[in-house]
């Protein structure tokens, strides 16, 4: 029997449904090779009480499965894009992002019907530091708590702790067949995604041209242009995960549009830009808008910038 190809990947149910999703999209392409799923348990999936902001932000879902591409045991990573951080690794090459998801957050209650039906004072879940600045930045009189663990244990914890809404990405609950329990899309005007939200990353080590020339066939070229504006945009302005970055895109017609925002993590400042160019330019798109946003003063919100 030929090799097996080894796609590592966290073991958490939304981990394995994206595993899955891209194993029956790899099958095609390489004949009677086996295709295998490599569970990882990664930093973040071991502490699930600690804040992510408080673990240090950069690949606490994402090394160990890094690590096992690097050390053989697996040969294609499987990411939630938005995990994986933008610190370049010349080991290491992001290979192929397939047709992305839903991009945006959702609302999630049992008590109100969207989210402007919030009471002041409403107690509101979530674990980003993202969505928190965004949250408060609309409405600064709720009051948000911390909220880990997967998708099935925050819906748990929004009935068992007794909260009035929680905040989830919409793809998630999509792709595990949740969407049922969205009770409000939040507009992306003023709740932008995540960089990368709602996209799977295909990591690959960088002098394996075999499996890369494989994995590039799964790659749709809309989603790759869009991702690349957005994570360069991060990279250059180097947030992170310990600052709030929003962002949205849309490449239409040869055109890429890109939307950006960077908060103080209480909310209270909020710098947004817009950039557009040619989506074969998706690099300098990104970096362009950062200096756009940098320009604004938007380093003053930047730990290393300013």
């Amino acid at each position: 029997m030929s090799t097996p190809l080894r796609l590592g990947t966290r073991g958490s149910p939304l981990a394995l449904w994206q595993a899955r999703f891209i194993a029956d999209r790899l099958r095609p392409l390489v004949g009677d090779r086996p295709v295998e799923l490599v569970l990882i348990e990664t930093h973040g999936d071991r502490d699930q009480a600690t804040a992510l902001s408080a673990m240090g932000g950069f690949g606490v879902f994402t090394k160990a499965i890094q690590n096992a591409l690097l050390d053989g045991r697996a040969d294609v990573a499987v990411h939630s894009l938005k995990d994986l951080p933008t610190i370049p690794d010349d080991r290491l090459a992001l290979t192929a992002v397939p047709p992305r998801g839903p991009t945006a957050d959702a609302f999630i209650s049992r008590k109100f019907a969207r989210f402007d039906d919030l009471p002041s004072g409403a107690t509101v879940g979530t674990s980003s530091l993202r969505r928190r600045a965004q949250l408060l930045n609309r409405r600064p009189d709720l009051h948000l708590v911390e909220l880990r663990g997967n998708v099935d244990t925050r819906l748990r914890k929004l009935d068992e702790h007794n909260l009035d809404a929680i905040v989830l990405a919409e793809a998630g609950l999509v792709r595990l067949g949740l969407a049922e329990r969205i009770t409000d899309r939040l507009d992306t005007t003023w709740m932008l995604p995540a960089v990368g939200q709602g996209a799977i990353g295909l990591e690959c080590r960088a002098d394996d041209s075999a499996t890369r020339y494989i994995v590039e066939g799964v790659s749709d070229p809309f989603t790759w242009a869009r991702v690349l504006a957005e994570r360069a945009m991060l990279a250059a302005l180097g947030g992170g995960c310990l600052v709030p970055i929003g962002v949205t895109s849309a490449c239409e017609a040869g055109v890429l549009t890109i939307r950006g925002a960077v908060l103080s993590t209480d909310g209270k400042r909020r710098i947004v830009a817009t950039h557009r160019g040619a989506a074969d330019a998706p690099l300098a798109i990104g970096q362009e808008l950062a200096a756009m946003l940098l320009g604004e003063g938007a380093g003053e919100l930047l730990p290393n910038v300013g």
